[in-house]
C-alpha cells in the first residue's frame, strides 16, 4: 500500500524525511488513544510498522482504522501491561508477525487526583502496577528482541517532570514515574553494551487528551495550568510523537539515559505561578 503524505496536515513533520523510521518495528503500549496514538500516528507517517497494545479491543480497532491511510502494517493486541505472561505473549506475537522488534515505547499509564491521606492501598497499587511494573514487564520481556535489532534497540519511557518536584494530589503517579526514571538510567548503562538505547520523554499537558481533561479541566484547573506554561499554550500529540521519533531514528544513535522534557517550559514556570 502506498503511504499517503500528511505533511500539509502536519507541518511539524516536514523536518523529518518520510523514511526516517523506515523498516523499524515499533511497539507502543497504551497506543489506542491520547499521547500513545499520537506517537503511533507520527511513527506510521515516518515509515515504521506498528504494534499497538491496550485493554480495549474496540479502541484498538478504531486506532488501526485511523492509521490505515499511512500504509503502515499494524498489529493490535488487547493486553494488560500489569500481566507479565500476557506481555510475553505480546512480544512473541510481535516477533512472529514482523520478525523482530526495534523500538519499545512504554506509554501506558494510570493516574487520578487524590489527596495522599485519602488514597487507598488499592488506588496506590493500581497506578504503580501500570506505570512502573508495566514498564518493567515490557522492558524485561523485550530484551532479547531489542538486543537483536539491526538498528540498535530503542526503549522510550514516557515519564514526568514531577518526579523531581513531586506532585501533590498525585503522589502515586510521581512515585511510580520516579521508579521508571531510575529504571531508564539503570538500563541505559546495563544494556548499552548490547546496543540498546534507553531514554525518557517527559510530556507536559497535551491538548485533547484524557489526561488534560481529567486532571485539570474537569477539576476547574485548566486555566491555572495554562498560566503555568512558559510558552502560553498546551502541547500537541505531535510534539511528543516527534520527540520520540527523534530518539528512535538514527539521530538518536548516541543518546541514552537522558530525560527529554517536552512541556513548553512548564516545569520551570510552575514554581513561579
Amino acid at each position: 500500500m502506498t503511504r499517503v503524505s500528511a505533511e500539509a496536515a502536519h507541518p511539524k513533520r516536514q523536518v523529518f524525511s518520510r523514511d526516517a523510521l523506515a523498516g523499524r518495528v515499533a511497539l507502543i503500549t497504551g497506543g489506542s488513544s491520547g499521547i500513545g496514538l499520537g506517537i503511533a500516528d507520527v511513527f506510521a507517517d515516518l515509515g515504521a510498522n506498528l504494534v499497538l497494545t491496550g485493554r480495549r479491543p474496540d479502541k484498538l480497532e478504531e486506532a488501526a482504522e485511523r492509521l490505515a491511510p499511512s500504509g503502515a502494517r499494524i498489529l493490535t493486541i488487547a493486553s494488560d501491561v500489569r500481566d507479565y505472561a500476557a506481555t510475553q505473549g505480546v512480544i512473541e506475537r510481535t516477533v512472529a508477525e514482523f520478525g523482530r522488534l526495534d523500538v519499545l515505547v512504554n506509554n501506558a499509564a494510570g493516574n487520578f487526583n487524590c489527596p495522599f491521606e485519602e488514597m487507598t492501598p488499592n488506588g496506590w497499587r493500581a497506578v504503580v502496577d501500570i506505570d512502573l511494573n508495566g514498564t518493567f514487564n515490557f522492558c524485561h520481556t523485550a530484551f532479547k528482541a531489542l538486543k537483536a535489532s539491526p538498528y540498535g534497540g530503542r526503549i522510550i519511557n514516557i515519564s514526568l517532570a514531577q518526579v523531581s518536584s513531586g506532585w501533590p494530589g498525585a503522589a502515586h503517579a510521581a512515585s511510580a514515574k520516579a521508579g521508571v526514571t531510575a529504571l531508564t538510567r539503570s538500563l541505559a548503562v546495563e544494556w548499552g553494551p548490547h546496543g540498546i538505547r534507553v531514554n525518557n520523554v517527559l510530556p507536559g499537558p497535551i491538548e485533547g487528551t484524557e489526561g488534560l481533561r481529567r486532571l485539570y479541566e474537569a477539576r476547574g484547573e485548566g486555566e491555572k495550568e495554562l498560566n503555568r506554561m512558559a510558552l502560553g499554550h498546551f502541547g500537541e500529540t505531535d510534539d511528543i510523537g516527534l520527540s520520540c521519533a527523534f530518539l528512535a531514528s538514527p539521530a538518536g544513535d548516541f543518546i541514552t539515559g537522558c530525560d527529554m522534557t517536552v512541556d513548553g517550559g512548564r516545569w520551570l514556570k510552575r514554581s513561579w505561578t
